[in-house]
Order: structure tokens, then sequence, then C-alpha cells
């Protein structure tokens, strides 16, 4: 458990620990596994820190939707900050910079190694981009949740969009799959989708339409992992599409009625096991 934490996002550091997230406290936590997690106040504390993600600098960056910052953290909590609009998601780009998404602009934006912020707008009104990662083409996929579509753009800038099929599927996250596609989550439509980079989309229906899977990754079998948070499973889907639904373990307090583990990131950690981020406030480890 996390001591008076609700984590959200997580990823795996270059240093060996797992980063997370705790969205409600405005905190950013280090946890090598086996020993007692880190934890780094934000000050202001009110921002609401959601998505973390490794640098090409050895360096944790993350964002603060509320607060408007996109922050860079270094393993002894050094933080550097980047005053931008209700950021969300962020990934490292093949070009040495960091990508993210700004929500209510609907903007892309762009960190580069000497700081320099550069932003991109997105040709679709309150699409609302969310997450968004490298591709395998030297350019950064991304989800517009509102939109219903997944964008790309180059590492010029150049924004293409691509329509999903499915009405209301609010695609929120996505990754670069083992065949080198791009795989996302329709909260919406409770699907697993693949888009190539011709822009072919494939939909696969979940057993439960209602299990609202928010994110996605890699995992280290050769398949794709995803959280289902209304359902508190987690998913596992094969290239080929089988899916597979997974419990995740017990928490303190559940048989009230009343927990819920809610679910929302996950990453591959050092161990190669998979890690999710609990928003009941664990990390839960699956293996």
């Amino acid at each position: 458990m996390i001591k008076d934490g609700a984590p959200y996002g997580i990823a795996t550091a270059p240093d060996g620990a797992l980063w997370f997230t705790l969205v409600h406290q405005g905190r950013v936590g280090r946890l090598v596994p086996g020993e007692e997690p880190v934890i780094h106040q934000l000050d202001p504390a009110d921002g609401l820190p959601t998505v973390i993600a490794p640098g090409p600098d050895g360096a944790m960056w993350f964002t603060e939707c509320k607060g408007g910052r996109v922050s860079r953290i270094t393993t002894d909590g050094r933080r550097t900050v980047h005053e931008v609009s209700s950021p969300y998601g962020i990934a490292a780009g093949p070009d040495g910079a960091m990508w993210f998404t700004e929500m209510e602009p609907g903007r892309i934006g762009r960190i580069g190694a000497d700081g320099a912020l550069t932003e991109f707008d997105v040709p679709v009104e309150g699409g609302l981009p969310s997450f968004i990662t490298a591709g395998p083409d030297d350019a950064l996929w991304f989800t517009l949740n509102q939109g219903n579509a997944i964008g790309r753009i180059s590492l010029a800038g150049e924004v293409s969009v691509h329509p999903l099929p499915t009405e209301g599927a609010a695609p929120v996250g996505i990754a670069l799959g083992p065949d080198q596609a791009l795989w996302f989550v329709e909260i919406g439509a409770g699907q697993v989708g693949r888009i190539d980079t011709s822009g072919a989309i494939t939909e696969h229906p979940l057993p439960d339409r209602a299990a609202r899977p928010h994110a996605i990754t890699a995992g280290p079998d050769g398949a794709l992992w995803f959280t289902e948070w209304a359902a508190d499973r987690i998913g596992r889907i094969t290239t080929d599409g089988v899916i597979e639904e997974l419990p995740l373990p017990g928490l303190p307090g559940e048989g009230d009625g009343g927990r819920k583990a809610e679910p929302h990131g996950l990453t591959v950690g050092p161990d190669r096991a998979v890690w999710v981020a609990l928003e009941a406030g664990a990390l839960a480890r699956l293996g």
C-alpha cells in the first residue's frame, strides 16, 4: 500500500526504479522493488500530477494537468518546471525531446534538450488530445479522446488525423506494440484498437464492454496489457486479437461493497513484471 496516496501514472526509470504520481496529493514517488518508497512533495500540491515517463536524459518527466506544468525530476528529487496549458500525456520522442499533449487548447507540445518549448495545433476542435507515444516511423502518435480519432505528428510538427470506425469510442491510452503497430484502448466503447502506420484500423471488442479500459502498454511476453478501470481488472491482448482478463490482487477493505481498486497506469517494471497504479492507494505487481 501507498500510505495517504492515490497512484495514477507509473513508469520505469533508467535507474531501475519505478516512479509514480500521487494524483490527489500532489506528490511523485520512487520505488525500488523490495524497499520503502521515497515520496517527493510538489509545491504547489494541487496540480494533479498524472502521467509520468522516462526522459532521454536519465530523469523522469511528468504532467500536472490542473496546475499547467510539465516537470522534470532527477533521482534525488531536483525539479525543473515548464509552464504549459492542461498537459496530460507525455513521452520521449526519437529526437531526444519530450513530447506531450495539451488537452483544452488541443495542442501537442515539445520540450527540447535545451529546454525550448514548441507547440503545434491539432486540427480537431475540442478533440482533447490525451495519451501520446513514440511510433516506429520517427513520429509521435496520440489519442483524441473527444475527437474520436488517432493522431500522428511528425518531428516537424505536421499533424494527420485518423477517425475511428466506432462512434463515441473515446480513446485514451496508446502504446507501440511488438508488431510495430500502435495499440490503443477505447474507454467509451469497451474496445482495444490497433492502427498501423498506413492508417488501417482494427477494433477488438472486450468481453465486458462496460469495463472502461484506460491505459495500455507492451508487456514482457509479446502481448499488450491494459487496465479496466470500471471492472477492477487487467486485460491482456495478443497481437492476433486474443483477449484475456485477469482479476487484480485484493486490497484491504474489499468485501464491504465500497472498495474499488481503480487501476489507471501500468508499466513493465525493472523485474520484468507488469506493475499497475491503483488509485485506491497501492501499486500492484502481476506475476
